[in-house]
Order: C-alpha cells, then structure tokens, then sequence
C-alpha cells in the first residue's frame, strides 16, 4: 500500500538512528534515490556506542565494500579478524587452505573510530540530512498506519513524514515501543565485564575466544593497539565478582590458557559490565516501519554478530523497499520481502544463541563439531565459516560436516588409544 496521496511527504525514509545500521540504510537509501532524514538523539557527531564486541564479521565485508568503506577503515587501522578458540580439546586455529583462497574477513576496530567514521560518510552522500540531536517522542499515524514522526530537538518540537519510517535505534528502540511491536525476551545465563588495553599482546596477533563451558571470554585486537578483553562468565559467578570488580576480572583473565599478560599492559578504560543482557527478538516490520540493527535482534554479545547483523540488515532492507520508497511499488510488499529475508537469515542464528545463553555445556553435537575442529583443518575453516555468519546453522550441521568429524574423532581415539595386551 502506498502512502496516502493526501500526506505530504517531507522525506521518502525518515531513520531514528545514526549507529551502524542506521548509517548505513541511510547511506544505501540515499544512492537508490531516496530522500532520507537521519536523525540522532546525541548531538555530539563524535557519539559512539560503548558496549560492543567492536567486531565486524566477515559477513559484513560485502556491505562494507558496498558502502566504500573498506579503504577508509584500513587507513584508520582495523584488524583483520582471524580468530583461535581454545576449547577444552585444544585450540581450533583456522587457516587457508594449501594453495587456496584468503580465508574471509571482517574487521575489529572501535566504535569511537568507526561510528563518527560512517556517520560523517552518511552526511557526506547526497539525498541524506543527518539531524543531530532528534530524538523520535512519537509517531505519525494515517489511516493506520505510520506515516511520520514526531521529534524533539534543542529547536523544539517537530513532525517529519515519509513514506517509511525506519527504526534504528537499538534494542531499547522508541520507534518499536511506540508502535507496540512486540518482542520476545530470552534471558541470558551469563554477565559480562569487559575494558580496554593496549600493548597487550595476542599469539599471532589474532582474536582469541574461551569456550570454559559455561564461563566464555575474548580478547579482540582493535584499532591503534587497542584490545579489547571480555570476559562472560556464568551468573552464578555474579555475586563473587561484584565484591571486587578490579580483582575477580584480573583473576579469571589470569587463569585462561595461555592468558594475556594483562598485568604488563596498559589498561586505558574502566571495566564496564553487563550484568543483565537478555536476548530481544522483534517483527521488523509493522504498517509503514521497519526495524532493522538491535531493534530487530539483539543477540548474545559472546559471539561479536551484532554489528555484522546491523549492516547486513540494512541491506536487506534497502534491497528490497528502496524503489517503493520513493513512491516506485507496492511498500506493504516490500516490507515483507524484507521480514522474510530477514527471518530466513537471522532466526535459525539466534535460535542456537538463545539455547547456548542458558550457560549449558556444550550438548554432544557441539562437542563433537568442536573437537573435531581441533584435529582438522578443513573442519576448523567450516567452523570459521560458521562463525563469521557466511553459512548458516543447517551448512554448519549438514550430514557431511557430520560424519566427517565423526571419522576425524574415530581416527584420533584409535591412534591414541594404548596398544592392547596379546
């Protein structure tokens, strides 16, 4: 249904949110012909988001690239985000295989580089009008459905209309809570701690993840020597971390295999927790929204998917609204086109997030997939493939993978099982 014709438009997209997703669908939007108004609560252009794994994974780099950020990012110092994990069978350490292509990649670099970095891209693409310090208070409704917004800003009050109103506004988003979209929470069996250092060196130079079965961590190299180190153990552990936050941080980072020497690095930030994260699931669309970043799906912040999600999510979105955004088809279908793409992409990833959250052990096919991964390398780029979000979680567990790993553990039992007595 298209917009009502007696609506006057003052934008094809209005967006509430200039982080990742938001820049980027206005970004995208923008280059297809849309006339889009981005706004952002912060008035600072400098704003940034502080609680990420400041993590792009590999099934960003397209969007990237599509964006043109993939120069500007190197030159500010990402990293290339190969990854070990250690688990309780050894180390999966993923590599390229003889004579075969680059394993893929994303990027770690901080949100305070990145965030100022794509929302002054934003500002820069003609067709977007960045609107610092927006923020969305109500919504414009005609013939029910959402038409506009109504925002407040250090000029006052104001209403803009478009004829889609995009909802990037994190897992907290004004633009669902207002337009009674309702979500799904799944609670979270681990907290997190996390804080930043530099000069702490990593094997390899590489990212590092824990699987303690429950407890996790990670240790991300990011941008200018910075890495940042988390830690999620389960919530069991709460009570005894809050008495000494500083000490029982310390402490567990200490104790991991082949610890990073924390205690001759520089911590430059404080430790900043969250102690409950629960998982949300939303419809991303209603009549006339899309909802698209955390306001669609906030998943477990363990596994670093969220920013990956946000740009992926902001394509999707733009590939499939964008011609009846500016008034060129049907938007009801567009929108769910969009709800589809994103269900099919995103669920069956969140649904295995949601179960691990419990704080569980790994269940037997993990335990089986993971070990294998020790002991083989082409086992160990399936799992990178998985974890970069390129395949989804039917690829990662198809019968092949399966039975190969199998045959992988079978192997390693009769090889390091002791000779038997003639």
């Amino acid at each position: 249904m298209a917009t009502p014709e007696s609506a006057v438009q003052d934008y094809d997209v209005v967006i509430s949110g200039a982080g990742l997703a938001g820049s980027a669908a206005a970004i995208l939007l923008a280059r297809r012909g849309a006339r889009v108004a981005l706004l952002e609560r912060r008035s600072d252009p400098e704003a940034y988001k502080v609680l990420c794994t400041h993590s792009l994974t590999a099934c960003a780099y397209p969007v990237l690239d599509e964006l043109g950020l993939i120069p500007a990012l190197e030159k500010a110092g990402a990293v290339r985000n190969a990854a070990r994990w250690h688990t309780r069978w050894g180390w999966i350490e993923p590599r390229s295989a003889p004579a075969g292509p680059e394993l893929p990649y994303g990027y770690n670099i901080r949100r305070s580089t990145l965030d100022p970095l794509i929302r002054s891209h934003a500002a820069q693409t003609p067709g977007v009008d960045l609107l610092l310090g927006h923020q969305v208070t109500g919504l414009v409704r005609d013939a029910g459905r959402t038409v506009g917004v109504r925002a407040s800003s250090p000029q006052g009050e104001r209403e803009i209309r478009a004829r889609l109103v995009v909802g990037a506004d994190g897992k907290d988003s004004a633009v669902a809570k207002l337009a009674e979209v309702p979500a799904r929470r799944y609670e979270n069996g681990r907290f997190g701690y996390l804080a930043h250092f530099r000069d702490l060196p990593l094997p390899g130079g590489v990212s590092h993840a824990w699987f303690l079965e429950p407890d996790m961590a990670y240790a991300f190299p990011n941008d200018d020597g910075v890495t940042v180190l988390a830690v999620l153990p389960d919530k069991k552990r709460l009570p005894a971390f809050r008495e000494d936050l500083e000490g029982s941080f310390a402490a567990f980072v200490r104790a991991l295999p082949e610890a990073p020497p924390i205690d001759a690095a520089e911590r430059i930030t404080k430790i900043t927790g969250m102690v409950d994260y629960p998982l949300h699931t939303r419809k991303p669309t209603a009549p006339g929204i899309a909802l698209i970043g955390d306001a669609a799906l906030t998943g477990d912040p363990l596994w670093g998917v969220g920013c990956g999600w946000a740009l992926q999510s902001a394509h999707w979105l733009t590939e499939a609204t964008a011609a009846a955004a500016t008034g060129r088809g049907d938007l009801d279908r567009s929108l769910a086109l969009y709800a589809r793409r994103h269900r099919r992409r995103l669920t069956g990833h969140q649904l295995l997030a949601v179960d691990f959250a419990r704080s569980r052990p790994f269940n037997p096919v993990e335990r089986l997939m993971f070990s294998a991964a020790t002991l083989d390398a082409s086992l160990a780029r399936h799992m990178h493939l998985f974890g970069s979000r390129l395949i989804g979680p039917l690829r990662f567990l198809n019968p092949l993978a399966l039975a190969k790993a199998s045959v992988v553990n079978i192997k390693h039992l009769r090889a390091t099982a002791p000779p038997t007595r003639s």
